[in-house]
């Protein structure tokens, strides 16, 4: 029988509340996400937001990435319907990054690649689950583990940057310390 599920909120640059923006890469090996950090610039005064778009530059840009990953999810929900996710009852909230302990997602690609002839369980105990939760939408992903970094710039530009180029400077994604 599986251990229950925990939600364990982890350390990430917060996303913009208003238009993170997320993008996404992603092929069989590497994932790549990209999102406005909100750290509001310095002649901000809070009165007057601005429209963005992907394409806005001087932008702070979060880039994570993790390589390799096994699957990922992007979509519903958003912050306004997070309480429908299934782990939300376990605290689960919008603006917000988790791991998700004992993992049942975890659980079911595993179960699902017992019919392969070299099946091996140990092989999906490395994976972990984790979630960020944005305005708009909720991005989930397996991986052993991933990296961030701030970039100056937009979104776009950003990703298609760290899609070409490996990022050099990064950091560990760890628990969030209270």
């Amino acid at each position: 029988m599986s251990k229950a599920e925990t939600l364990r909120p982890i350390a990430m640059p917060p996303s913009s509340a208003g238009a993170p923006l997320p993008h996404v890469f992603a092929d069989e090996g590497r994932l790549l996400i990209a999102y406005l950090a909100n750290i509001p610039g310095p002649s901000f005064d809070g009165t007057n937001p601005r429209s963005v778009s992907a394409a806005t530059g001087n932008q702070t840009v979060v880039i994570l990435a993790a390589d390799p990953y096994l699957a990922l999810q992007f979509g519903p929900p958003n912050d306004e319907t997070i309480s429908g996710h299934r782990l939300h009852v376990l605290g689960l909230q919008p603006y917000s990054a988790f791991e998700v302990v004992n993992s049942s997602w975890i659980e079911s690609l595993e179960r699902a690649n017992r019919v392969h002839s070299s099946h091996a369980p140990e092989l999906f105990s490395g994976y972990r689950h984790f979630i960020l939760t944005f305005h708009d939408s909720t991005f989930e992903f397996v991986a052993a583990s991933f990296s961030t970094s701030l970039h100056e710039g937009a979104v776009l530009a950003a990703l298609m940057e760290a899609a070409v180029n490996p990022i050099p400077h990064h950091v560990e994604a760890g628990p969030l310390s209270r």
